[in-house]
This record gives structure tokens, sequence and C-alpha cells, in this order.
């Protein structure tokens, strides 16, 4: 007696499917896209098959033959960020309502790993492209950026010299309201603490930052170049808290005020007693560590949501070959979330 062995259809065709239907392939093509002469009953017959054989439509082919992969990119400085990980959340939920794949990569703050990024997503034919650059004034970037036929938008940093429209907040803004608080405290002697000055928003913190102290006639006390955990403690314990040469830190980013507020409590100082502490970007734990933290917050869900939906109306002036308006940058106002790490009670 024979066995009769019957290997299963991992992969079914558009062909399986016409076959199945009693069709041909160009009908269950123009099914598959929507169009309207095919019979009610013929597309019955059509939608069974594609359920019983569990048919999905090859996006590679499609993009071959000019329909789009559904797909866009997105690139970030960092994925364990609370910011841009929150960003990318905010632009995934966007992305999905149209209907569309998001493709993220994270560059490091490398200028060169971002320009091939950029490379590496156009060759796989993403539709359009979201970046967050972690140097807006790169000019190989910017050079890359002028040779895409695809719609781009920046956030968080716009981008310079280039026809692209841009979402940002008010880093200026929220760096000054966050140092003219502290002053209203009283202290003196206010640390601004860590970033990279290439990166736009950490130069605009610093400017709103140094606007304030000047107005106040204060000496201006800029640390830049720590931004690890470990340069943050050895700076702070060899430099500053020993010794009472501050009373207030500023911290341009979530991730340095973190390590901050750990190195004071590592010293067995106390905040806001010892060092007041104030933090741009809002985390999760921000608002339940004792003493919870004050920190300039923004819109991350606005901010990355309204960069995608203005990527989305780029893609479909594209396909409708209308025309999108050059360089625009939209701003986004900063909240000074006021808590107790500051001295407020």
């Amino acid at each position: 007696m024979g066995i009769n062995h019957k290997p299963p259809q991992f992969n079914p065709t558009l062909a399986d499917v016409a076959r199945k239907a009693g069709v041909g392939k160009t009908t269950v093509s123009r099914a598959i896209n929507g169009a309207r002469k095919v019979s009610t009953r013929t597309l019955d017959r059509i939608n069974a098959a594609i359920r019983e054989l569990h048919y999905q439509p090859s996006q590679a082919a499609r993009s071959l033959k000019g329909e789009g992969t559904k797909a866009v990119g997105l690139i970030i400085p960092s994925i364990s960020d609370p910011f841009f990980a929150s960003c990318a959340e905010a632009a995934q939920a966007v992305v999905r309502s149209h209907g569309y794949l998001i493709v993220v990569a994270s560059s490091g703050y490398d200028s060169a790993t971002e320009t091939d990024q950029i490379q590496s997503l156009t060759r796989h034919r993403v539709e359009g492209l979201l970046l967050a650059s972690g140097n807006c004034e790169n000019e190989a970037l910017l050079a890359s950026i002028g040779r895409l036929n695809i719609p781009i938008v920046a956030f968080n940093h716009p981008l310079q010299h280039a026809s692209v429209q841009s979402v940002v907040c008010d880093n200026y803004g929220g760096g000054r309201s966050a140092t003219e608080h502290l002053i209203a405290h009283g202290y003196r002697r206010i640390l601004c603490l860590g970033g990279d000055s290439r990166q736009y928003s950490v130069c605009e913190r610093q400017r709103g930052y140094l606007d304030a102290i000047q107005a106040a006639g204060l000496e201006p006390l800029v640390e830049s170049s720590p931004n690890d955990y470990v340069s943050v403690e050895a700076l702070l314990r060899a430099k500053w808290l020993v010794g009472k040469r501050i009373d207030a830190i500023f911290a341009v980013r979530n991730l340095i005020t973190i390590y901050a507020f750990q190195t004071i409590q590592a010293l067995g100082l106390k905040i806001p007693e010892d060092a007041a502490l104030v933090g741009f970007d809002d985390f999760k734990l921000a608002c339940t560590v004792r003493p919870a933290v004050t920190v300039v917050s923004q819109p991350v869900e606005a901010l990355a949501g309204h960069a995608a939906s203005l990527l989305f109306r780029q893609i479909q002036d594209v396909r409708g070959h209308t025309l999108t308006e050059g360089q625009t940058v939209s701003k986004f106002e900063t909240t000074l979330i006021v808590r107790t790490s500051c001295g407020c009670p």
C-alpha cells in the first residue's frame, strides 16, 4: 500500500489563488488592487481562495512594478535613550495607521553610520524617511540627502541647508526657563551639564542657559564633555560637588539628569539641599524617585507624530504628482514640570 506524500505549500502564489478561484491571474491582480470591474461573485471566490491558501501579496514584487513597498525608514541616534524610544513609538503609531511598516535604525550619534543607513534604507526602497540626526551640519549627510528621490522629514534637529521640512521643540525657551527657575530659588553657581555641542538641541538649550545666566549677572559654568555615568560621576566628584563649587545643576539630556541624580546620592549628598537639579526631558521615574525631579518636558508624541504625518502628506503628494512646499520648521513649546529636586516644596 503506497503512501501519498503531499508536500505542504508554504508560499502560495498569485497563480495558485487564480487556480483555486477558477479565474485568471489578471483578474486576481485587479481584485487585490481594488479594481471595480471584478464582479461581486468573482471577488467572493477570490477572497475565499486567499483565506484558504493564506496568500500574502509580495511587497517586493509590487515595488518592482513601481507600486511602492509601503515601508518608511526611521533613523534615530539611540534606541536606549527614553526620548528617542518614545519618538519611535509615536511615529510607529502614525505609520501603522496608514497601513505601512516602519524600519528603525540607530546611528549611535555617528555621522558616517547615519549616512550609511540612509543609503541602506533607500536601497531597500522605503517610500519616505524620518530622520533625527545626531549632527545636523554633517556635510556628507546633507549631500546624501540632496541625492534622495523620496520624501524626508527631520525631527528634533532641523536639517540646515536642505530643502526638507523639520519638526523641533523650543529647546532655547526650555533651557532658559529651567535656568531662570533655578535663579529664582536663589542659586548662583549653576552648572550646565552634558551634551554634544554639534547637536542643535543641545546648542539651543545651552544658549538658553547662557542668556539667563548673563541676564542675572552670574558666572556661566558649562561642562559639555561628560555624557555617560562614569564621566559624570568623575566630574561631579572631583571638580564640583566636593568643596561646594556649585549649588545647582541644569542637565541638558534625560540620561545626564539620571546620572547626576545617582552621583549626588552616591556621594551621600542631598537634593536639593546640597545641590538642586533640573533636567531636560521627562522620564518615567522622574515623578516617583525621591526627591521627584523637576524637568523641562517636550511633547514627544506630538513632535514625532506630526513629523510622521508630514511625511505621509509628502508621500501622497508624490503619488499625486503634486509639489510639496519647501523647507519649513514646525516648533512645539516645552513645559517646565515643577517637582521637588529644584527646591520647590
